[in-house]
């Protein structure tokens, strides 16, 4: 963490907002963000940015604006923010980005298959899966995080659980990093707008195909779920269904990628708590809390006031965009001690705001956590300690914070 010094610019300054948010990527920034976050939280924990979106970065306050206050994922007139006019690479209709009463109506169609009681029954093919990858990665020599656990693991889990044959899940990994950064809408650079438009339409092309064999003969995958649900009067409609089924692929394994590849850096640079997990199993759980907490692979979450708020004393007025800083949050010294150091024996470590919160928590947050504590605990038991082949990580086109490769050195 930086100290403050009596040098640090006042919010008044035009310099303090930093980089423009459609600008190209601070690569040194985003390597390490926390040190100008905490930086933020000190100067000006409310405020402005240059393009008109407001900034939150205390837990108290980002908690509120996710919990507490009226707000919603869209502008009162029902328009997506900073999407493109023609609506192209625009986020459709998937439950996470629509307000009720819209969202209660799709998202109860699949919460079902989310629930922990419905997660913990992917949690043995999850083992199995991971074990199978780690094995193989182990004869061949070498090991990845990212193509050898990270990926594999969630990936093959949402292809098995919407139907999608196993043969084609490589397909989808780069459409999916590619199709996050529709959620950026006009913010993203135009390359990344151009790609996430193209991603989107192969990945509806692709289940259009797969839902037309679907309805030929349904089985009890997600998939037949939502056609069965859509044919049984719900009002689902077409353009709903393939909605539903992008958003769950991509919400399904992207951010779980992040997770696992940024809790295996984490328990790399800190072979103590390695040390921890392998002679303490049943600490998985908590570990993977702390995982989301210390290095989240989504920085911050946006929400439209649909009421004027007050935060820190400012007033914020309706159907204005705010981001909730879930970085800044999740490294709160006031609610978090110590917030920089990574512990997986943390006491209030669930209380982190990883997955977003209020009426849009994620959906797939149980799924998420299982197959972090099946994969990242796999790695800690079958070695005795591993580390960073480089300290620099190369991080893919995802929009989210998200490893492409992050090779390990391990020892048995």
């Amino acid at each position: 963490m930086t100290t403050s010094s009596a040098a640090e610019p006042v919010e008044t300054d035009p310099s303090f907002h930093g980089i423009d948010p459609t600008s190209m990527r601070d690569l040194e920034r985003y390597h390490d963000p926390f040190p100008s976050i905490h930086h933020l939280r000190r100067v000006a924990p409310v405020n402005e940015t240059p393009i008109g979106v407001w900034r939150l970065s205390r837990w108290a306050d980002c908690v509120r604006l996710l919990r507490g206050v009226k707000c919603g994922v869209r502008h009162l007139d029902g328009t997506y923010p900073r999407r493109r006019q023609d609506g192209a690479a625009g986020p459709g209709e998937f439950m996470l980005l629509v307000d009720p009463p819209a969202h209660t109506r799709l998202r109860n169609l699949v919460s079902r298959a989310f629930t922990p009681r419905a997660a913990e029954k992917w949690r043995e093919r999850a083992t199995q899966i991971a074990d199978e990858q780690i094995t193989r990665a182990f004869e061949r020599g070498g090991f990845d995080v990212i193509a050898d656990l990270a990926l594999p693991v969630p990936s093959l889990l949402i292809c098995e659980m919407l139907g999608v044959p196993a043969a084609d899940h490589d397909r989808f990994t780069q459409w999916t990093a590619d199709a996050t950064h529709a959620l950026a809408g006009t913010m993203a650079p135009k390359d990344k707008q151009q790609r996430a438009e193209f991603a989107a339409m192969s990945l509806a092309g692709y289940f259009n195909e797969l839902i037309a064999e679907r309805r030929k003969a349904l089985t009890d995958d997600l998939l037949s779920v939502l056609i069965r649900a859509e044919e049984a009067g719900d009002r689902l409609t077409p353009g709903e269904l393939i909605s539903q089924s992008i958003g769950l692929l991509i919400a399904g394994f992207e951010t779980t990628i992040g997770l696992i590849g940024n809790g295996a850096a984490a328990f790399a640079r800190n072979p103590e708590q390695q040390a921890k997990l392998r002679a303490n199993p049943a600490l998985a759980p908590n570990a993977v809390e702390e995982c989301l907490r210390y290095e989240g692979p989504i920085g911050m979450t946006l929400r439209v006031l649909h009421e004027d708020a007050e935060f820190g004393g400012r007033t914020i007025p309706t159907d204005t965009e705010v981001w909730a800083n879930l970085w800044g949050a999740n490294r709160d010294p006031e609610r978090f001690p110590d917030p920089d150091r990574f512990d997986i024996e943390r006491a209030n470590a669930r209380d982190h705001l990883a997955f977003g919160g209020g009426a849009h928590l994620c959906l797939g947050a149980h799924l998420a956590r299982m197959e972090g504590q099946v994969a990242l605990g796999a790695l800690v038991a079958r070695t005795k300690e591993f580390a960073l082949v480089s300290d620099e990580i190369e991080w893919g086109a995802s929009l989210f914070r998200v490893p492409k490769t992050l090779p390990l050195d391990l020892r048995f």
